[in-house]
């Protein structure tokens, strides 16, 4: 893992701390990026008290295209050559609504940062990597994206619909990248969580410990951001190298249909 870097968005609590850890235990200099500067303190103290590896952090705002422009033209082309992608920034809905009440200004916030933003973010971070392939600047340069969405994607919650359609379009941006991408063998993957404990589904905790009980999962137990690193550091690892455009689901059995 010498000299290997990973970029992971959201990166300074839940399921994007947990990748982080993860993939620095393993050697990965890590570029981690997140909305709180003081998330982001305490994440790079930690690391680079553990691990023998460079930890850059930078606020950044990913649903927030012109906050984007300034960072890519301020830092971007300082950075190594990025190894490995991981698009796990994303938020859900400030408050549950039903469809029927879901205000224009909760589906753009949701919709700007877990899609428009990601997108966006995805094409400079792509475009980089392609060129370097092309200028065979390092000739075992062999980058990868990771898209971290959610069931959300495939299950209909009426009453945070903002989510759910932000997380179907990520899944659907996750293939086009991973076609797009082929040519030059950049393989791009999407891990699907499903109910995961970190502090986003906190507030639902009550709701979903019941549901779990009640045989919503084949396996009774909350998932951990530890379970979904796990899947990012085997596909980092190259164990899916030639399956580019799958989907993990790391959800505990959620989505077999069962009689």
């Amino acid at each position: 893992m010498k000299n290997l870097t990973a970029l992971v968005t959201g990166a300074s609590r839940g399921i994007g701390k947990g990748i982080v850890l993860t993939l620095a235990k393993q050697g990965y200099n890590i570029i981690a990026i997140a909305r709180n500067p003081n998330g982001l303190r305490l994440l790079k103290e930690e690391i680079e008290k553990n691990y023998p590896v460079q930890c850059l952090a930078f606020s950044l705002d990913i649903g927030d295209l012109k906050d984007q422009e300034v960072w890519f033209s301020n830092h971007f082309p300082a950075l190594p050559e990025i190894d490995l992608l991981v698009n796990n920034a994303g938020i859900a809905p400030d408050k549950r609504s039903d469809i029927l009440e879901c205000s224009i200004e909760s589906y753009d916030k949701v919709l700007n940062t877990n899609l428009k933003g990601v997108f966006f973010f995805t094409q400079k971070i792509a475009q980089r990597m392609v060129a370097s392939i092309q200028k065979d600047i390092k000739k075992d340069y062999k980058p990868r994206i990771i898209f971290i969405t959610s069931i959300s994607a495939i299950t209909a919650s009426p009453n945070r619909a903002e989510y759910c359609i932000s997380k179907a379009g990520l899944s659907m941006t996750s293939q086009l990248y991973a076609v797009r991408l082929a040519e030059y063998n950049i393989p791009v993957f999407e891990i699907r969580p499903g109910i995961i404990m970190t502090d986003m589904t906190e507030p639902v905790r009550s709701k979903y410990d019941a549901l779990i009980q009640q045989g919503l999962l084949l396996q009774k137990r909350w998932g951990t951001p530890e379970d979904v690193a796990n899947c990012v550091k085997s596909i980092a690892e190259g164990n899916f190298d030639y399956a580019t455009g799958s989907v993990f689901e790391i959800s505990g059995g959620f989505s077999i249909l069962r009689l």
